[in-house]
């Protein structure tokens, strides 16, 4: 694999941060249901950033052995893009049902429901999967460029940058959670589910304008 990363060490480590950072803070499905979930657990961000290392750290390793091609088709874009925009409008609707959190609830299963959200927000959106077939395969590439070992580093890096900012996400509702009444945590579910429905809707809307060509 070519690669446009920097050549030196502490440059191209740097370029990484930089790239994860951004990444990380752009508003998608993964955001949404953190947000849900940061009333129950301050926790969940953090479970919803395992869940996503579980689809994450394979597909890196895919790109690393080179099939980044693959992920680039038509018709795995169309696939994913079908299958991920219904996966998404499903979880809203369980996201719509959410019922308001008192205070000093007890939340029986929260992590390991987190982790499972996490494994499908990620698994649903193709943009995450063209994401790494196009940016994350150029942050791969320069990190194969250094040895096998410093793509283990890159890859904990960028994790690293996705658990902070969704640790922090939900921790912030969490923390917040005493001021939200259940009207505003309701309308909080209403608003994170219509996100899901969003975008589920552009991805299957992308799929068909792809298939259409």
């Amino acid at each position: 694999m070519d690669t446009t990363a920097p050549s030196t060490l502490p440059v191209f480590l740097l370029w990484v941060i930089g790239i994860s950072a951004s990444g990380v803070m752009m508003p998608g499905p993964v955001t949404a249901v953190v947000i849900s979930r940061g009333a129950q657990s301050k926790w969940a961000g953090l479970m919803m950033a395992i869940g996503h290392a579980i689809v994450e750290w394979p597909l890196m390793a895919i790109i690393y052995f080179g099939v980044s091609a693959f992920l680039k088709s038509d018709g795995v874009q169309i696939g994913l893009g079908l299958a991920g925009g219904l996966l998404l409008i499903w979880l809203s609707v369980g996201v719509f049902k959410a019922r308001p959190v008192s205070v000093d609830a007890k939340q029986e299963g929260t992590h390991k429901n987190a982790i499972v959200a996490g494994i499908a927000t990620s698994t649903a959106s193709p943009y995450f999967f063209l994401w790494w077939a196009t940016v994350g395969v150029t942050i791969v590439a320069g990190a194969r460029a250094f040895g096998g070992g410093w793509m283990i580093v890159t890859g904990g890096i960028h994790w690293l940058f996705d658990a902070a900012w969704l640790l922090f996400i939900s921790c912030f509702v969490f923390f917040l959670r005493r001021f939200l009444t259940d009207s505003v945590q309701r309308g909080i579910s209403v608003v994170c589910g219509l996100t899901l429905v969003g975008f589920g809707a552009y991805f299957i809307y992308r799929a068909i304008e792809l298939w259409a060509r």
